[in-house]
């Protein structure tokens, strides 16, 4: 059984011992390392993240990224936790997902750039990008990728969630669509992102949980979740936001409801990619914050 903690704002300022993150100051953890270690995931969660009209609450979810990279990285000051991951001579592209029905929030995405600026990168060396990144002169030069995305179910995947996220920096995503998207975790090891992927921020606020056929989407199948789950490697991150959308099913429909494909390359990208983590029993997962039918 997967271990999990529950962690309350006192006991996350006292800090976390114990955390395999990398070896050096500012460095991304790489693919064999990742499936060698215990990962880390963090799921937090807080019950005025996402308002009664579906807007987004900014404040409290700069308050949650803060928290959430805190509690990954065993520091009890932002900054700091920041500092081990990017360096001020980085050179850093937001990997952020523009697909209109259901797109990284613009909140996600300014919290994220306020940290960077806030640990000194310069303005014109961060760029925020989608389906643009192979156009974009900051992802062609970076050191460094952030990766956020909403998670989702995914016509060709299953998931929409962070492994697939990379699928821009392709020329031609439709070649990865075949046997479920398997392959995705290929794209990794590009030179244009091999080991470059500091963090990863799966969106849960607005999650959908259900859909059937190209790019599906139905209201009645997302709902206010209130969460991020966070985490340096992306499979980890990944397991959980999959296992998280079918235990919604569950509760829903009073079974594990078929998707178009299964979220196979979630497994492949451990397996046969050796990218990450995928069994939940492997990784810990830390919760902060609200817990409310948290489903995980």
């Amino acid at each position: 059984m997967k271990e999990e903690r529950v962690i309350t704002r006192r006991d996350f300022l006292r800090g976390t011992a114990g955390v395999l993150v990398g070896a050096t100051l500012g460095s991304a953890i790489t693919p064999e390392a990742s499936a060698q270690q215990r990962p880390r995931v963090v799921l937090i969660r807080h019950a005025d993240a996402v308002a009664p009209d579906g807007s987004f609450n900014s404040e409290v979810i700069r308050s949650m990224l803060d928290e959430a990279v805190k509690t990954l990285l065993a520091e009890s000051e932002p900054t700091q936790a920041w500092q081990k991951l990017f360096k001020k001579s980085d050179v850093v592209g937001i990997k952020s997902n523009s697909w209109n029905r259901l797109p990284t929030p613009k909140e996600v995405e300014d919290a994220i750039h306020r940290r960077l600026v806030g640990i000194g990168i310069p303005e014109e060396k961060i760029a925020i990008d989608d389906r643009g990144v192979l156009n974009n002169p900051i992802f062609m030069k970076s050191t460094a990728l952030v990766n956020t995305r909403p998670v989702r179910t995914h016509h060709w995947s299953g998931v929409g969630s962070c492994i697939k996220n990379y699928i821009q920096f392709v020329p031609e995503p439709s070649a990865y669509h075949p046997e479920a998207c398997s392959d995705l975790a290929k794209i990794w090891g590009l030179p244009i992102v091999k080991g470059k992927t500091r963090l990863n921020v799966l969106c849960a606020l607005t999650p959908q949980f259900y859909g059937r056929g190209a790019s599906f989407f139905d209201r009645r199948y997302v709902w206010p979740y209130k969460g991020l789950i966070v985490g340096i490697d992306p499979v980890a991150v990944d397991a959980f936001g999959a296992e998280l959308l079918k235990n919604k099913r569950i509760a829903v429909f009073g079974e594990d409801r078929a998707l178009d494909v299964s979220p196979i390359h979630i497994t492949v990208a451990d397996k046969k990619y050796h990218l990450g983590v995928s069994d939940l029993s492997r990784i810990e997962l830390v919760k902060v914050g609200w817990q409310e039918d948290a489903l995980l």
